[in-house]
């Protein structure tokens, strides 16, 4: 095993320092799309990659909490990058709970010594992807897999098909392999820079050791953590998003006048400029409330490991649900809004403010947000708790 990384002095610090330097050209970067290249690489040289990975594997070793703050600073001025960044983890964490450390020990020693960034072609709703056998230890995946997030620029892939027998294989495997490559075709009204349109396997051959088969996808409760991380990472670039969209309204409202009929002079002072913003701080504080709540309860579950109880996972997933309704319709509210108290101005094309909204409003769809009333409504009702999927 490799020595560990001496800690970093502070991961939130880091992550508002790069935060800062991508907000200076999110709205560029926005409007050009395509791969964030240059920001991918200011992540691999801070160190941030290493957070989720344990520390006998040369990684950090961080808790939830600290990984989850570092995705909501950076998607205060970017979410794209926050997107692919925030799924890097995902992706490490899937391999945790999917697989054994003497599986996944090396690919984490690596990605830890070099700086590595994974990528995701996963999406087990996109069955297009075939895996056939070819000997005992070794397997071809063919086909095509759509929204796969952060797969450009990617060092390390975490793959899906489905056999013959309709089984979902998921496997790891260098982003450089031969047959791997990708489409480049993500051109949707939000998160331009996740480049996450469609990745080919042509004829790509993997080593059985690198599928994850023990104890495999969403196996056991533990290993069903997996989508409920995916979902608290969505809470925490919804509500980065509108934490920064709440900022830039705070700011650009500090400088103006009033309008002419209030019987206040500046903006600060008038009573109905006021209500807005107090409506913003109301419901972006509950979603803090839910999220902390949410990350807690999954630090905890993760913490018991493999004996992680059925019980015990569904009240992660209702804490998580809770969280995700409140931070879908406070995200849209607030990046709605917030043109109400800067008003006309603050529509200007050169000032592309509607980014923030953009951005929430694609990636809130990546799973409806009507199954988590159900999910929540049906525990209330019923006290059952949601039946583990790749969405729940």
């Amino acid at each position: 095993m490799n020595a560990p990384h001496q800690p970093l002095a502070d991961p939130i610090h880091i992550a508002k320092q790069l935060a800062d330097q991508f907000a200076l050209t999110a709205s560029e970067r926005d409007k050009a799309g395509g791969n964030p290249k240059a920001e991918r690489d200011l992540i691999r040289q801070s160190g941030l990659l290493g957070l989720s990975i344990p520390a006998q594997y040369g990684g950090q070793g961080a808790d939830w909490k600290t990984i989850f703050q570092t995705i909501r600073t950076i998607a205060q001025a970017d979410s794209s990058v926050a997107h692919v960044y925030g799924f890097h983890h995902l992706l490490i964490a899937t391999v945790q709970l999917f697989s054994q450390p003497e599986q996944y020990g090396r690919w984490f020693e690596q990605t830890a010594k070099e700086n590595l960034f994974w990528g995701n072609t996963l999406n087990p709703l996109d069955r297009r992807t075939a895996v056939q056998r070819i000997s005992e230890n070794e397997f071809i995946f063919q086909g095509d897999k759509s929204f796969c997030s952060g797969s450009i620029d990617s060092d390390i892939l975490l793959c899906s098909g489905y056999n013959e027998a309709g089984k979902l294989l998921i496997g790891v495997i260098p982003t450089a392999r031969d047959g791997v490559s990708f489409l480049g075709d993500w051109n949707n009204m939000g998160q331009r820079q996740t480049d996450s349109g469609t990745s080919h396997f042509e004829q790509v051959k993997i080593a059985k050791d690198e599928l994850l088969l023990h104890p495999g996808p969403l196996s056991t409760p533990y290993s069903s953590l997996r989508p409920l991380i995916a979902q608290l990472i969505f809470v925490h670039l919804f509500l980065g998003v509108a934490e920064g969209a709440f900022d830039v309204a705070k700011e650009t409202v500090q400088s103006q006048k009033a309008w002419p009929k209030s019987l206040a002079e500046n903006a600060v002072n008038d009573p109905f400029t006021q209500k807005h913003f107090a409506e913003f701080y109301v419901q972006l504080e509950g979603v803090r409330l839910l999220a902390n709540k949410a990350v807690e309860i999954l630090q905890q579950a993760w913490e018991i490991g493999g004996h992680l109880t059925a019980e015990q996972r569904g009240e992660v997933s209702i804490a998580i649900a809770a969280a995700k309704i409140a931070a879908t319709n406070t995200s849209l509210f607030v990046t709605q809004n917030i043109f109400q108290v800067m008003g006309a101005r603050a529509t200007a094309a050169k000032l592309n403010l509607d980014r923030f909204w953009r951005n929430v409003r694609t990636q809130t769809l990546h799973d409806p947000i009507d199954y988590k009333y159900q999910e929540v409504g049906e525990w209330v009702l019923t006290g059952k708790v949601p039946d583990p999927s790749f969405y729940s």
